[in-house]
C-alpha cells in the first residue's frame, strides 16, 4: 500500500490540533494501535509547536508544511518551516535545552520525538528554516490495510 498527502497551514497555535487530526486521519487505514496513534500525534504536536514558537517566534500567518507518506511498511512525516532555523541542531536536541526559557518551555521536544519514533532527522540552518523528518515502522502480523 502506498499513500501520501501534503498540507500547508498558517503558523497559528490552533493549527497544531489540525496537524494532529490530519495525521490521525492519514494513519487510520493502517489500523494503528492506540499507543502508535498517541505517539505519532505527540511528535507531530511537538514538531509543529517548535515551528510556531521557535521557527516563527509565534508570528501568525507563516507557512508550515506537513507531508505524510506511507510506503514499504513505514510512516514518514515531514514538518517544515521557512523560519529562523536552528544554529546548532545537536545542542537543540539535548534534553532540557530551550532557546526560549522565558516561555517556560521544557526543552524535551526532540527527545520526545526520538523516543516515540524509529528515526528522526532534523535539517536546519540559520535563516533558512527547519525540516523535521519522522519515521515509524507500521507493521504487525494482525494489521490489515484497507
Amino acid at each position: 500500500m502506498k499513500n501520501r498527502m501534503t498540507l500547508t497551514f498558517d503558523s497559528r497555535s490552533e493549527n497544531e490540533s489540525l496537524a494532529r487530526v490530519t495525521v490521525s486521519g492519514f494513519m487510520a487505514p493502517l489500523d494503528p494501535t492506540m499507543e502508535e496513534m498517541m505517539d505519532v500525534k505527540t511528535v507531530v504536536s511537538e514538531a509543529v509547536t517548535n515551528a510556531i514558537i521557535h521557527g516563527y517566534d509565534s508570528e501568525d500567518g507563516k507557512d508550515i508544511e506537513l507531508h505524510c507518506a506511507y510506503e514499504n511498511d513505514e510512516l514518514v512525516i515531514v514538518i517544515s518551516d521557512n523560519g529562523s532555523g536552528i544554529e546548532d541542531v545537536e545542542m537543540a536536541k539535548e534534553p532540557l535545552y530551550t532557546s526560549k526559557p522565558e516561555l517556560e518551555r521544557s526543552g524535551m521536544g526532540f527527545t520526545i520525538m526520538e523516543n516515540f519514533m524509529d528515526h528522526v532527522l532534523v535539517t536546519s540552518s540559520p535563516g533558512n528554516g527547519t525540516r523535521v523528518e519522522l519515521r515509524k515502522k507500521m507493521v504487525a502480523k494482525d494489521r490489515v490495510c484497507h
